[in-house]
């Protein structure tokens, strides 16, 4: 009977240990860690727009948490003619609507926000 029940904590342990680290690290990442463009909800397209040398095209998308929070935009940067996974570059809240403005190959203006791609990035959470 001794024996029945240790492996019964074994298992349980088994199974339970994955499910534990992995709500841990999801409550990390959530309210402790710095905020990172990798987390944000994928929204709906609204509007897309390459840059005049074509290297890039920027999609914007909105998206609602529901009743409790109000829209936001985000920006995507895909890399047309390399094979570069695409980057979130902007999310701002508060914003139903993407003004976006390409004033250089490689500088974009979202909303009023200059960003030089693909390194630079907005998020109005670091503000």
């Amino acid at each position: 009977m001794a024996k029945k029940y240790r492996y019964i904590t074994i298992g349980l342990k088994i199974i339970l240990l994955p499910v534990l680290i992995w709500f841990s690290y999801h409550i990390y990442m959530t309210f402790f860690a710095a905020p990172t463009l990798s987390y944000i909800p994928k929204g709906k397209l609204i509007e897309q727009i390459k840059s005049p040398n074509q290297d890039y095209t920027l999609k914007a998308y909105v998206s609602s948490g529901g009743a409790t929070t109000d829209y936001a935009i985000r920006g995507e940067l895909i890399f047309n003619k390399k094979d570069i996974k695409p980057k979130n570059i902007y999310w701002n809240y508060h914003e139903e609507k993407a003004n976006i403005k390409w004033i250089k190959n490689n500088t974009v203006i979202i909303n009023g926000h200059k960003l030089i791609v693909p390194n630079q990035t907005y998020d109005f959470r670091n503000e």
